[in-house]
Formats: C-alpha cells, sequence, structure tokens
C-alpha cells in the first residue's frame, strides 16, 4: 500500500457510475416491481452501499477508510432499456473514495443481473467510470464525457 500518513486529512467525495442494458420486457419487470426475487433496485442499492464500506476487502492495496457517506440512485431508461446506477462517496481522511464509489456501482449493477438473470441472461454492463472527485491534494476532478 501507498504510504498516505504524511497526507493531509480533509473531506473526500467521489461519484461514478455505470449502466445495464437489457431486453425491454426485463426492464419492465425492473419497473413494474414483478422480477421474481422482488425489489430489484432496493437490493442492488444496499449491495451497492455494503460494497462501498467493504472495498479494502475486495481489492489488495486499497486503504480501508472510514466512510461517512454512501448514496446511491438508480435511473431507468426505457427508450434506451437500460438502468443506470450512480454513487457518490465521502470521507473525511488521508485517501480518496475513486475505488469505493466504482465497487459500489460495479456491485449495484452485478445485484441486478444476478436478481433478473432468470429473464435475460444476455444484459450488458458498461459506461462504467468516475464522473467527478473532490478534495485532497490534487484538488477537483471532473470526467470530459
Amino acid at each position: 500500500m501507498v504510504d498516505v500518513s504524511a497526507k493531509a486529512e480533509t473531506h473526500r467525495i467521489a461519484r461514478a457510475s455505470g449502466v445495464i442494458r437489457m431486453r425491454p420486457a426485463t426492464l419492465a419487470l425492473i419497473t413494474g416491481g414483478t422480477a421474481k426475487k422482488g425489489d430489484v433496485l432496493g437490493v442492488a442499492r444496499i449491495a451497492a452501499i455494503q460494497a462501498a464500506k467493504r472495498t479494502a476487502e475486495l481489492i489488495p492495496l486499497c486503504h480501508p477508510l472510514p466512510i461517512t457517506r454512501v448514496a446511491v440512485e438508480f435511473e431507468c431508461d426505457t427508450a434506451a432499456s437500460l438502468v443506470r446506477c450512480t454513487a457518490q462517496v465521502e470521507t473525511l481522511g488521508r485517501t480518496g473514495v475513486e475505488m469505493e464509489a466504482l465497487t459500489a456501482v460495479q456491485i449495484g449493477l452485478l445485484t441486478v443481473y444476478d436478481m433478473c438473470k432468470a429473464a435475460d441472461r444476455g444484459m450488458v454492463m458498461g459506461e462504467i467510470g468516475v464522473l467527478e472527485k473532490h478534495g485532497g491534494k490534487s484538488g477537483d476532478w471532473v470526467a470530459e464525457r
């Protein structure tokens, strides 16, 4: 792990997002609340929050961080037949929370897949990336998308 002991503690924020594309009928199961496994987006939100909190256990060289906030949102786009997951993670610490935000998004999308795979094994996840980060020595950064 990188030594971060000399870094100042600052309020750090990272936002990440990604999508899962699916058949329109699968999206209808999600939006209609009729998926066999239950409330797809509710379960995926809890999974994403748990994932952010456990990132250091999953990625070998990540620092365990005292996360102060995790917010996860899902947006259903019927025209494009996809669900977008956006996660924002915050901490007061010596290193950023980009990995925690990315992990939350990935696990949120994987949970959607798991809960709907009986209806649609062809779902595809993508467009996963950091949207912005704030705090720390390098300051603010916003993706050019």
